[in-house]
């Protein structure tokens, strides 16, 4: 296997060390970036669906304001976002280089598509059992635990995957501006330095990662559905 390795692999299998701690770094953008913009992101979804023009808790301009800061960051390509929240990111981190850096510019760029998955999510739960719960008197705070949230688990459970799955795709962009991880790596090493099986086993071990969080997603689905 060695002699494989050193054969056909000859760059990469000679920074072993420097594929686990790229492999750390991408690990802990993905997580802190997703447990951080789960929790504004499923916050916003609620918001933007019980605000909504006949929504739990109509209010118009409160929707239409939110709804369009949301469309406008989302259309903000995330290499630009980079650049535009630099000194944000200089002045809540003290630099803009590094894994914990990438943090502040991943997160701005994930929650608003993860809200609008969550809002989507949400708006796929029966009307019927709504109205039956207000009828019933629950209180909207009750509406949106016991209803929303919990009818629409399988759903919420469904775009948290595809979002995770677009972090990771993000850490790798992020990596190609100095963040770390297997994205600067496959830059740095693989494509500045022409070893090209450095990108491949980059592009391999970022491959295992999404198929490794569709897996689990796919398993917490089939749990919840049944």
């Amino acid at each position: 296997m060695t002699k494989f390795l050193e054969t056909y692999l000859p760059n990469a299998s000679a920074i072993p060390d420097e594929f686990i701690e790229a492999t750390k770094q991408t690990l802990y953008m993905s997580f802190w970036t997703a447990l951080i913009s789960g929790i504004i992101g499923i916050t916003l979804g609620v918001i933007l669906v019980v605000t909504r023009p006949n929504g739990l808790l109509a209010h118009r301009l409160f929707y239409e304001i939110l709804d369009k800061t949301i469309n406008v960051i989302r259309s903000i390509p995330f290499i630009i976002l980079l650049s535009l929240l630099a000194l944000t990111t200089r002045f809540l981190v003290g630099t803009t280089i590094g894994a914990k850096a990438a943090l502040v510019p991943l997160i701005v760029g994930v929650v608003p598509f993860f809200a609008r998955q969550i809002e989507n999510a949400l708006l796929e739960v029966d009307p019927g059992v709504i109205e039956a719960a207000e009828s019933m008197g629950t209180s909207p705070f009750g509406i949106i635990v016991r209803v929303y949230l919990l009818e629409g688990l399988p759903g919420i459970v469904r775009v948290s995957a595809l979002t995770i799955i677009n972090v990771i795709g993000l850490t790798t962009m992020a990596g190609a501006v100095g963040a770390g991880g297997l994205g600067n790596l496959a830059i740095s090493r693989g494509y500045n330095r022409f070893q090209t099986d450095v990108t491949i086993v980059a592009t391999l071990l970022i491959l295992l990662l999404v198929f490794l969080s569709q897996f689990i997603s796919n398993q917490i689905i089939k749990k919840i559905s049944h």
